[in-house]
């Protein structure tokens, strides 16, 4: 090969799109997926934070799943004309008219070469217009890149949904919980005493949250039943009977940020919510707030880029008055913290 081109390297690493219920109600789905990694960093941070996975999710089945890897190798027929794959799309749908990211892949000589980066909604984009210029192109030595791909096909289909028990009495708030885990993602069954349960069904839990109206005594016998089982979930305490609340604790159990990207750290203070950010990312900041009386409250403090660093977010005073709790989102992960009154 001539010397003139500079090989990038090529590998795949678990990523995160959060799920969880958002400030006006609405559901945005928990996805697991395998991004690629180019030249030691996430392709994905690349596209100016946005919100999309790639096509090898862990939730797509594994004959779907598949078909994408032998895809990504050229083992089949581009889907897209001009020799098109796609390689990022919308997290809630697989339709092209959300929109997807695209890159011409092809073999050159003993290459495996990506090009040609854009955005499209239609089968023909306009790399004029939605390129992404600076971006690529990308060679890869052949062997490294079939390697990575091809042991995915070895090591069988990706990791099952995840499962959460959720303990307590309150069955009305539980069953709402219960719904807006399932429609994000997550498996969720309710239960008043999970002590005398069977090991082989505790183990398929990855988290158990605890009700409110759960005491030590019983949450005590509930952590010795999950020991004995072998079972290393993780142990949610409920903050407030506040769903959003409950899922993003959930969420942030299951799903820890990872670390060295986005979110790193989230505190608050009578007026202010400090958030640190390990690389820049978008910043979804949200109040849940209940009043005296037992009223809900949801309020939107920022949602926008930030940079790598600490950053001290204004709020005003109506964040303390009450039981307050402020949720933090990026892509890739969900923080939760009690503002203190």
């Amino acid at each position: 090969m001539s010397a003139e081109y500079a090989y990038a390297t090529f590998g795949l690493a678990p990523a995160t799109r959060a799920g969880g219920v958002l400030s006006n109600g609405d559901y945005q789905v928990h996805r697991e997926f395998l991004d690629f990694i180019v030249d030691g960093r996430p392709l994905l941070l690349r596209l100016a934070d946005l919100d999309a996975v790639s096509p090898l999710a862990s939730d797509v089945g594994p004959s779907i799943f598949t078909t994408h890897v032998r895809l990504l190798l050229l083992e089949s027929e581009p889907p897209l004309p001009g020799g098109r794959y796609v390689l990022y799309g919308c997290p809630e749908c697989e339709g092209l008219e959300c929109g997807v990211v695209t890159a011409v892949i092809e073999r050159d000589g003993p290459d495996i070469v990506w090009r040609d980066f854009a955005w499209q909604t239609d089968d023909v984009p306009d790399l004029a217009r939605n390129g992404y210029p600076g971006l690529g192109p990308f060679r890869f030595r052949a062997g490294q890149y079939r390697a990575a791909l091809e042991r995915l096909l070895l090591d069988g289909e990706p990791a099952p949904a995840r499962r959460v028990l959720l303990v307590g009495r309150r069955v009305a708030l539980l069953a709402k919980l219960a719904a807006a885990l399932r429609t994000i993602g997550i498996g969720a069954e309710i239960t008043r005493d999970a002590a005398g349960a069977h090991s082989d069904e505790l183990r398929r839990y990855g988290a158990v949250a605890f009700g409110d109206s759960v005491d030590a005594r019983e949450r005590a016998a509930v952590r010795r039943a999950f020991q004995a089982a072998g079972c290393d979930a993780v142990f949610v305490e409920g903050l407030a009977p506040l769903v959003p609340v409950l899922v993003a604790q959930i969420e942030e159990a299951l799903n820890p940020c990872p670390s060295g990207r986005g979110l790193t750290a989230l505190s608050a203070e009578e007026g202010g919510i400090t958030v640190e950010v390990a690389s820049a990312c978008r910043v979804q900041l949200v109040a849940h707030r209940l009043d005296r009386l037992s009223r809900a409250h949801t309020d939107e403090l920022l949602d926008g880029q930030l940079e790598q660093g600490r950053h001290v977010i204004e709020a005003d005073g109506t964040l303390v008055k009450g039981r307050s709790f402020v949720v933090a989102r990026t892509t890739g992960g969900v923080l939760v913290t009690p503002v203190p009154s």
